[in-house]
C-alpha cells in the first residue's frame, strides 16, 4: 500500500513542520489546498511557499489536494510552482481536457477526486482520460473525520470496472480502517491524524504501508 501523509495547515509553520516530519520517510506528500468556498474551512494555500519547500527538500514529491472551486486556475498555478501531482473534484472541474494538458506540459500526474455525495459512477465517464482516482472518505476539508464505510463501495466498484487505475482514499485512515480500505481495492491512501498526531509518526507511516 502506498502511503502519503497528509497536511492539512491554516498556515506555512505548520506546513513546513510537517513536512519536515514526513521527509525523514516518505517519498511523497499530499498537501490540502482548501480555498473556503468548495468547503466552508481556509487552508495555507502559497504556490510561493511551495516553491521554496521543494528546493528545501528534493526528495519529497508533492501532491497538491485541490478542493477549491477554481481547479482549472488553480492547476496551472500549483503546476508551475512543482506539484508533481495535482487532485481536482470532479463536483468543480468544468474543464477537463485543459487539466489534462497542463498536467502533461509540467510532466505532472491528473487525479480525478470525488466527495461522498457524488455518485462513483460518474467517475467512468472520465476512464479512458484519467489514470488516478481518489475517493474521498470523508466530507470535503477538515482533518480528523471519520471514515464513512459507504466508500467502501465505492472503491470496489471503480476497481472492477477500472483494473488498472491507481485507486486512492483519502479520510479516515488508521491502523482499523486501511485493511478494509485495501480489501476494497485501493491501493493508495492519504493520512493524516493517525500519522501526526502519533507519538511516533514514522512507526504509523509504517505500519499502514504494511498493511
Amino acid at each position: 500500500m502506498e502511503v502519503l501523509p497528509a497536511i492539512n495547515c491554516n498556515d506555512f509553520e505548520c506546513v513546513r513542520s510537517k513536512i519536515e516530519i514526513s521527509s525523514t520517510f516518505a517519498k511523497w506528500v499530499h498537501i490540502d489546498i482548501v480555498d473556503g468556498k468548495f468547503a466552508s474551512n481556509l487552508t495555507w494555500g502559497s504556490p510561493e511557499e511551495l516553491t521554496k519547500l521543494i528546493a528545501e527538500y528534493p526528495g519529497l514529491k508533492f501532491e497538491i489536494h485541490l478542493m477549491v472551486t477554481d481547479p482549472e486556475t488553480q492547476t496551472d498555478i500549483w503546476l508551475r510552482a512543482g506539484a508533481k501531482r495535482v487532485i481536482v473534484h470532479l463536483e468543480a472541474m468544468t474543464d477537463p481536457v485543459y487539466i489534462l494538458q497542463k498536467c502533461k506540459k509540467y510532466n505532472a500526474e491528473a487525479m480525478l477526486a470525488i466527495g461522498p455525495k457524488t455518485e462513483v459512477e460518474r467517475l467512468l465517464a472520465h476512464k479512458d482520460d484519467f489514470n488516478y482516482y481518489q475517493i474521498l472518505a470523508v466530507y470535503p476539508g477538515l482533518a480528523g473525520q471519520k471514515f464513512q464505510d459507504e466508500a467502501l463501495a465505492k472503491i470496489s466498484f471503480l476497481r472492477s470496472h477500472l483494473s488498472r487505475a491507481h485507486i486512492e482514499v483519502d479520510g479516515g485512515v488508521n491502523n482499523e480502517t486501511i485493511a478494509r480500505i485495501k480489501a476494497a481495492g485501493a491501493d493508495m491512501v492519504v493520512a493524516a491524524s493517525f500519522i501526526f498526531e502519533s507519538e511516533n509518526p514514522e512507526a504509523a507511516y509504517q505500519k499502514l504501508q504494511e498493511a
